[in-house]
C-alpha cells in the first residue's frame, strides 16, 4: 500500500509540473516553426531549453524528495554547457532515462533522443518532444524492406536532417546503440557475442557524427548497471523500489577520420566504423561485469 501510495502522489506531482511547463513550451515551439525570422527562432529555442531543464530538474527533485533510490553516478569527463556531446549507452529499462537524466540535466546542453515515431501521441510530453526538436524515427522491419525497398535509408535521412537543426546551438544527442531495450529474450534471438547487451547499429551514430563533426568534440560512453536485483521498471521507481542505480560515464577519443567518411556508401569506411563500434561495445560489455562484480564482492 505504500509502493501504490508513492507512485500515485508522484505521479500527480509530475502531472502538475508538466501542465505549469506544457502551455508557454507549445507557444514558442510553435512560434518558431512558424515565423521564419532566424533570431526569432533561435530565441525560442533557448526559452524552449530553459523550459525543459527546469521541468527535468523538477522531476529530479521529486524523485529525490519521494524515493530512496541511490543514484551512483561515477563520472571521469568534465561537462561544459557550451560544448556538445553525442552520448552512447546500453539501454534496459525506461529507469535510463532518469538516470540519464540525473547525470546531464544542468551540467551538459539539453540532450535529444532519437524517438520512435509512435511517441509523437503520447498526451502532452510527445507535443514536449515536438516543440524541442527531438527526431521521431519510424523503424522499418526486415520484412517491410523486403517488400518496400524504396524506405531503405529512410531513418538515416531523418538522422541527418534531425541534427541540421542542432547546428546552431550546443547540443547533447544521447543514442541507445542497441535500438531497443535489452532482455534476454532479445539477447537468445539474436545470438549476441556480448555477454550484457544486445548487436549495437552503427548507422545511426555514424550520420550523427557525420553531421555534427565540426561542433561534436567529445564522446561520453554511458554504462548503466541495476547492481540490487532484476532490472526494474519505471513503475519500481515511481513506488520506491529502485535501491541503487549505477551510471558510469567515461570520455571517449574519437579518431578523427570517422567524422569525415560517407557511412552510407563507401563500404571500406562503414567497416572500419562498425569495427571501431564493436571494439567499444566489447569494453562496455567488460565493463558491466566488472561493475556487477564489484556489488558482488559487497553483498558477499
Amino acid at each position: 500500500m505504500i509502493h501504490l501510495a508513492r507512485a500515485v502522489t508522484i505521479c500527480l506531482m509530475i502531472l502538475l509540473i508538466t501542465l505549469i511547463g506544457i502551455g508557454p513550451m507549445l507557444v514558442m515551439g510553435l512560434v518558431k516553426a512558424v515565423v521564419p525570422i532566424r533570431p526569432l527562432q533561435r530565441a525560442c529555442s533557448i526559452g524552449v531549453m530553459w523550459i525543459a531543464e527546469t521541468w527535468v530538474e523538477g522531476l529530479k527533485n521529486i524523485f529525490r524528495l519521494m524515493t530512496p533510490t541511490v543514484w551512483d553516478i561515477r563520472n571521469e569527463a568534465v561537462l561544459d554547457r557550451e560544448q556538445s556531446y553525442l552520448v552512447v549507452s546500453n539501454h534496459q529499462s525506461w529507469v535510463d532515462i532518469p538516470a540519464l537524466v540525473e547525470v546531464f540535466n544542468r551540467q551538459a546542453p539539453f540532450f535529444r533522443f532519437f524517438l520512435k515515431k509512435e511517441l509523437i501521441w503520447v498526451p502532452l510530453v510527445g507535443l514536449a518532444f515536438w516543440a524541442l526538436d527531438y527526431p521521431f524515427m519510424k523503424r522499418y522491419s526486415k520484412e517491410h524492406l523486403e517488400r518496400h525497398p524504396e524506405d531503405r535509408g529512410k531513418d538515416l535521412e531523418i538522422t541527418r536532417r534531425a541534427c541540421e537543426k542542432f547546428h546552431d546551438l550546443p547540443v547533447t544527442v544521447v543514442n541507445f546503440l542497441e535500438g531497443t531495450r535489452f532482455t534476454p529474450d532479445k539477447h537468445r534471438h539474436q545470438q549476441s557475442p556480448y555477454r550484457n547487451l544486445l548487436k549495437p547499429k552503427s548507422g545511426g551514430v555514424a550520420f550523427v557524427m557525420g553531421a555534427l563533426g565540426e561542433q561534436m568534440r567529445y564522446l561520453l560512453d554511458v554504462t548503466i548497471v541495476y547492481p540490487d536485483g532484476p532490472v526494474p521498471g519505471f513503475w519500481h521507481l515511481l513506488s520506491g523500489q529502485v535501491s541503487r542505480v549505477v551510471v558510469d560515464i567515461r570520455s571517449r577519443t574519437v579518431p578523427p577520420e570517422l567524422f569525415l567518411g560517407d557511412y552510407a556508401n563507401d563500404p571500406a569506411f562503414r567497416d572500419t566504423f562498425q569495427a571501431w563500434v564493436r571494439h567499444l561495445w566489447e569494453e562496455k560489455d567488460a565493463r558491466i561485469d566488472e561493475l556487477k562484480a564489484t556489488f558482488s564482492r559487497r553483498s558477499g
